[in-house]
């Protein structure tokens, strides 16, 4: 039982640490610093930036229910800002883990918020 817990705790920590560095690859590729995927708060401020050419938009993310909605949003134009189609901007909205791999260890170039 605890070889299992200790594989699982492996296993997470490698899936949180290739996210961290995907995400320190968007912000690069996007023109920012990477070390600002790193500090809660400051993290979202940039992502809605690189996404939506608001940081400020995060803020909504705040109120119930609107935040869902602004998450979804968020994401489907990140994807879209890195010059990806429809079925990859469903994609990284319904599963951004995933979505967040592909852009930041992909070829996509930053073509910044459409």
């Amino acid at each position: 039982m605890e070889d299992q817990s200790n594989f699982n705790l492996l296993v997470s920590f490698i899936i949180y640490l290739l996210l961290v560095i995907a995400m320190w690859k968007i912000f690069v590729k996007a023109g920012e610093a990477g070390w600002k995927s790193l500090i809660p708060i400051v993290d979202f401020y940039y992502l809605f930036k690189i996404a939506m050419g608001n940081g400020w938009l995060f803020l909504l993310m705040l109120i119930p229910i609107i935040n869902v909605v602004i998450i979804y949003i968020m994401f489907w134009k990140l994807a879209k800002s890195f010059g990806f189609g429809v079925g990859m901007r469903i994609l990284t909205m319904l599963i951004p883990n995933l979505g967040t791999l592909i852009i930041g260890f992909g070829g996509s170039q930053y073509i910044g918020p459409q």
